[in-house]
């Protein structure tokens, strides 16, 4: 098989779906990798490094039109959708339920999509979770600095000192991103509770933290007053393949402290905050009712290096599986097949599905 390796073109997207390692992979197997130029620079992997690894270098062209398959790291932006040749296979983060344009161009050309974001093995996403857990890591760290007056902020510390408080740190979601970003919120020194529908989770909380950090279950109420007493709101809501959830309102958002920060984690696939919408890392807040809001849709590409090797160090065995199996053959391979969101112009993820009624 042709694998295509093309160039991010995301507003400050650094990260490279395959790192020069990960292509030698490839090419020990028996198949063609072709790099577009200068794709793995702000990463740190130099065109060299590809070339070394028996990877070929080519223009953005030529990588379309030869490749059979297409690896990327986030979903393909309108410029990249004529690109795209008839039947080609793409495997990247694609995030479709908060996407109705760019599934239509995927069933115009019969674009056999398979997300990174929908591969399921024993009930958890593998090749989501290295993502997750760097973006969760991010938002404490990122909202913190825009608790700074000059940027509209409270001006809370959010480790507090020896004799005021440290900042109330609100985590909607239990998952990879809450865990993460509790994580190092608590390392900061903040006062954190995290809210989420499962109690197993919370108990898990209960287990490491005991008293420290509030466990508490969702429900409308519980959200309600825990969002107006936060300093720093981090959305880390997540329903496979499906739209997140909107669990604050535009009117509660109005309600929250003026100065405080909401850091919605979930934007990819929606935002958990009715009033989260995408933004980047260039222009990455706007304020709604005196609340700042950080939503960039694609927080790790900011640590590029780390990232790159964090996402192939998880992709390339199931890169490797779909080059080899084929895209007919990974269609019905059990693990291939929770990734697979389009397929011969239909959608065949049922919570992708879901989500466009």
């Amino acid at each position: 098989m042709i694998i295509g390796i093309p160039k991010e073109i995301k507003e400050h997207e650094y990260r490279v779906s395959v790192t020069p390692s990960g292509a030698g992979e490839l090419v020990d197997d028996g198949h063609r990798v072709l790099v577009e130029k200068s794709a793995g620079d702000g990463s740190g992997f130099p065109d060299d490094d590809y070339q070394q690894a028996g990877a070929e270098i080519a223009d953005k062209d030529r990588l379309f039109r030869e490749s059979g398959l297409i690896v990327k790291v986030k979903e393909p932006l309108p410029t990249e959708y004529d690109l795209f040749r008839e039947g080609q296979a793409l495997f990247t983060f694609l995030h479709l339920a908060s996407a109705p344009e760019l599934i239509s161009a995927l069933l115009k050309k019969n674009i056999a999509g398979f997300a990174y974001e929908t591969l399921e093995i024993n009930d958890t996403l593998p090749l989501l979770t290295p993502m997750s857990e760097i973006a969760g890591k991010m938002a404490p760290v990122v909202a913190a600095h825009y608790l700074q007056k000059v940027y509209g902020g409270e001006g809370i510390l959010i480790t507090g000192t020896g004799d005021v408080s440290p900042a109330q740190v609100l985590i909607l979601g239990a998952g990879v991103v809450g865990m993460s970003a509790l994580k190092v919120a608590y390392g900061m020194g903040a006062r954190v509770t995290v809210i989420n529908r499962g109690i197993e989770k919370l108990k898990r909380i209960n287990e490491i933290y005991h008293e420290r950090v509030r466990a508490v279950i969702s429900t409308k109420e519980n959200i309600e007053a825990e969002v107006i007493e936060a300093d720093i709101l981090i959305g880390a809501v997540l329903v496979t393949g499906e739209k997140t959830p909107s669990l604050v309102s535009k009117e509660l958002v109005s309600k929250m402290k003026k100065g405080a920060v909401i850091v919605d984690v979930s934007v990819d696939q929606g935002g958990c905050v009715e009033t989260t919408k995408p933004t980047t890392h260039d222009n990455p807040v706007y304020t709604v009712d005196g609340v700042i809001h950080y939503a960039v849709a694609n927080m790790p590409g900011a640590y590029p290096r780390t990232s790159t090797l964090a996402l192939t160090g998880r992709t390339i065995e199931y890169i490797r599986l779909l080059a080899k199996t084929g895209i007919k053959s990974a269609a019905e391979n059990v693990t291939l097949k929770t990734a697979l969101n389009t397929y011969e112009g239909e959608i065949v993820h049922k919570a992708v599905a879901g989500s466009m009624k």
